[in-house]
């Protein structure tokens, strides 16, 4: 998921999101595999170091010469067949540069269902390099399952380094160390449904920008009739939560308090959205009749024509179009409503604690060169338009600098689609913030307060607020 969700990344944890990257058979030396379980990395020196940070000379890159076996997780399925393309050409081109080097990929899709996630860690079956959202940190530490990789991530390993961007490696730190490296990430915005904007009368190339505005563009895109709702809102499936929360980071409120210890959504800022979503739901009759809707049902009405707003990231909109039909010149991407501040996500990989210190530099080397590298791995925007998926969302998003600047040509120039409909969204980036602690079980409670102010014309607000901040409060009292 990517609010680590349905699957998207905590939110819902939302399926792969169309693996946008990654590549012409192997040669038989890498025999790249699909594993039906995670197995042990084997390295010249025995491996096993169960503080491979410490290791001599960790810093260093991979020499080549060096002999490891990476296990690796969410090498695409079979039915991404050019996803899989990519991911066998990399691990040619990789295996070129570091000849002793076999990566063995495991093939699930998605990438982390919750329940499978669980069992993995607590059997300690997780691959050499495995996904998690950035929200899964904590689990995987109480279950002493990543490597710290503080010592091994540097300027030499890692070039681009300093061009990413400090926010995300944050969210894969604790206490000061380096747990992981970014995969993907993304921030909510509002999407709009532009076709539906022109025919209301409205600029799609004006979106939005404050809820008063969604609120009055909302009536009169429900003003066409035909079954077409102005504004849509998630509140099932920890999805209403996950929302609720990008909503107040948009407008400069917290879910939760600076130390993660108390509630801090039962104040003016959760009042106003939650009478905002009631007055448009029953008082402007602009949301549509049916509720409790979570991860996938929006993108359904969007993509059917019927909705003309609601808030998502980027990858939403490659969902539809691959999954339901779509077309990428209907849909524009506008900052979340307030722009204080919105909620990111996304995903990364980490290193198996336990496994040797040469296996930890392997595993750096690969993340680095599939992933971490502008123009090249999941970066190849030529590669990626000539193997006809799609380029010029706005996301993966976390380059700064020079690094930024090339990859935004290079994404530019390579583009399926009308970038000019992001420009919205990308002109002025809105600081991200992460998802809360224990953010699903937080999102559970406050979906109950979306679905009441949007099922029950007679719904009270401040009840609802009153009732969700003691048992988060008594959620964070239990970490």
């Amino acid at each position: 998921m990517r609010s680590s969700g349905t699957p998207r990344s905590s939110g819902t944890r939302r399926p792969r999101t169309r693996r946008r990257t990654t590549a012409a058979a192997l040669a038989s030396v890498l025999a790249l595999t699909a594993l039906a379980a995670c197995g042990t990395s084997s390295s010249d020196d025995g491996g096993g170091d169960d503080n491979a940070a410490d290791a001599a000379d960790a810093g260093s890159p991979l020499d080549p010469r060096t002999k490891v076996t990476l296990t690796i997780d969410c090498m695409p399925p079979a039915t991404e067949k050019a996803e899989l393309k990519q991911w066998k050409e990399d691990v040619e081109a990789f295996h070129a540069k570091y000849p002793n080097v076999t990566i063995k990929g495991k093939q699930t899709d998605p990438c982390l269902e919750p329940p499978r996630f669980t069992a993995m860690l607590k059997a300690k079956s997780q691959p050499d390099v495995f996904y998690t959202y950035f929200t899964d940190l904590q689990q995987v530490l109480d279950n002493d399952g990543a490597a710290d990789i503080s010592a091994y991530v540097n300027d030499r390993t890692v070039p681009a380094l300093g061009d990413m961007d400090p926010d995300v490696l944050d969210v894969m730190k604790k206490d000061g160390k380096l747990y992981g490296l970014p995969y993907s990430n993304y921030t909510m915005g509002l999407l709009i449904n532009r076709p539906l904007f022109e025919k209301a009368g409205l600029d799609p190339d004006k979106p939005p920008t404050t809820w008063t505005q969604v609120r009055a563009a909302a009536k009169k895109i429900s003003a066409l009739g035909d079954g077409v709702a102005g504004f849509g809102e998630y509140s099932a499936g920890n999805n209403g939560g996950w929302h609720l929360t990008a909503t107040t980071y948009g407008l400069g409120g917290n879910i939760v308090s600076q130390d993660g210890t108390k509630a801090d959504f039962n104040n003016g800022t959760g009042k106003q959205i939650l009478d905002n979503l009631k007055a448009m739901r029953w008082d402007d009759d602009s949301m549509g009749k049916t509720q409790l809707l979570k991860w996938g049902d929006l993108q359904k009405q969007m993509a059917s024509g019927k909705l003309g707003m609601f808030i998502a990231a980027p990858d939403d909109i490659t969902y539809m179009v691959q999954n339901l039909g779509a077309k990428y010149g209907d849909y524009g991407m506008a900052p979340i409503p307030g722009q204080k501040a919105t909620l990111f996500g996304g995903n990364d990989y980490m290193i198996k604690k336990g496994v040797s210190a040469d296996t930890v530099k392997a595993a750096i080397a690969w993340i680095n060169f599939k992933f971490l590298t502008p123009g090249k791995g999941q970066f190849d925007w030529a590669r990626t338009k000539a193997d006809g998926l799609p380029v010029g969302l706005p996301q993966p998003n976390f380059w700064t600098g020079q690094a930024k600047t090339a990859d935004d040509k290079a994404r530019a120039t390579s583009s399926t689609m009308p970038v000019a409909n992001f420009k919205a969204f990308t002109a002025d980036p809105v600081q991200g913030k992460p998802e809360p602690p224990k953010a699903q079980e937080i999102y559970k409670v406050l979906d109950t307060a979306m679905s009441a102010v949007l099922t029950n014309e007679d719904a009270d607000t401040g009840k609802l607020l009153d009732t969700a901040e003691k048992q988060v409060n008594q959620i964070l009292a239990n970490q």
